[in-house]
């Protein structure tokens, strides 16, 4: 199947009322992924003018409702969005920066969705986000005496995020 590129065919194909606000998120989320709904507000607003915080969550809702955005939830962080939808992709974020990328699935058939254990649930997603430093981080960090306040700042994520740590 050819993937659709205009919003406007999108939300029509999958029964979705177009609106310029659901036309302007999906761009801004399109330009921007893995970005929080504030920052996609923001777009949606510098685009079409006067929007609520509330009619952007709301047509953030539906598309991801629909299936035509996913919302990840890193721990401790705000949910971030994307138009990357039906693949098994994974996420790197930066603990100094935040910086969210993607990444393909753990090499395998399907690792990632075969449970030693399902305990009876028939799995169709799963989602694996790992933690690091990213290079421009890692770059800046080096001789300038700031590795150790990385350092310091990925225990201390690492700890919210891991409590056994």
């Amino acid at each position: 199947m050819k993937p659709v590129h205009d919003p406007s065919t999108l939300l029509r194909n999958h029964g979705i009322p177009i609106t310029a606000q659901r036309l302007a998120v999906l761009r801004a989320v399109s330009a921007r992924p893995h970005g929080t709904a504030d920052a996609i507000a923001e777009a949606v607003r510098a685009e079409i003018g006067a929007i609520s915080r509330q009619a952007v969550y709301n047509a953030l809702g539906t598309l991801v409702e629909k299936g035509l955005l996913r919302r990840i939830q890193p721990a401790g962080s705000p949910a971030l969005y994307e138009d990357r939808v039906g693949d098994n992709h994974h996420h790197l974020i930066c603990r100094a920066c935040g910086k969210t990328v993607d990444v393909a699935c753990a090499v395998g058939k399907r690792p990632c969705l075969d449970a030693e254990d399902n305990a009876g649930f028939q799995i169709d997603e799963a989602e694996v986000i790992y933690w690091g430093t990213c290079p421009a981080c890692l770059t800046q960090a080096t001789g300038t005496g700031a590795a150790k306040t990385v350092l310091k700042i990925s225990e201390s994520v690492n700890s919210t995020h891991n409590p056994t740590i």
